[in-house]
């Protein structure tokens, strides 16, 4: 980490879903908390609370010095939507292979 940065990621209570063009996407009442200095609270999913289905593989990639080279997948008229790390940086293991969205709603804390 640079001087500054931090990067926690732990299990939460929040019950959170995504919905899109009134669907629901995804619902999840354990999804992982990362805080990251500078950015918003992300919520990465477990694949099984994701309808996948829904899903198309994008050919973007991103890389973060900190959590290392994301895939991303685009939603019906939402390109590049959803994006993982399938092999993340030791620092934040724990999101492997978990979904992130952009539009991520918190229904309730705890």
């Amino acid at each position: 980490m640079t001087q500054g940065h931090r990067i926690t990621v732990e299990p939460s209570t929040d019950h959170v879903r995504v919905v899109h063009d009134g669907r629901l996407v995804a619902e999840s009442r354990r999804p992982l908390a990362l805080r990251e200095t500078g950015c918003p609270v992300r919520y990465y999913l477990p694949p099984e609370d994701v309808s996948t289905e829904l899903l198309t593989a994008s050919d973007t990639h991103t890389t973060c010095p900190f959590k290392g080279v994301a895939d991303y997948w685009s939603l019906p008229g939402a390109r590049d939507a959803v994006w993982a790390y399938p092999d993340p940086k030791p620092g934040v293991a724990e999101i492997k292979d978990h979904l992130c969205f952009y539009e991520t709603e918190v229904v309730s804390g705890g």
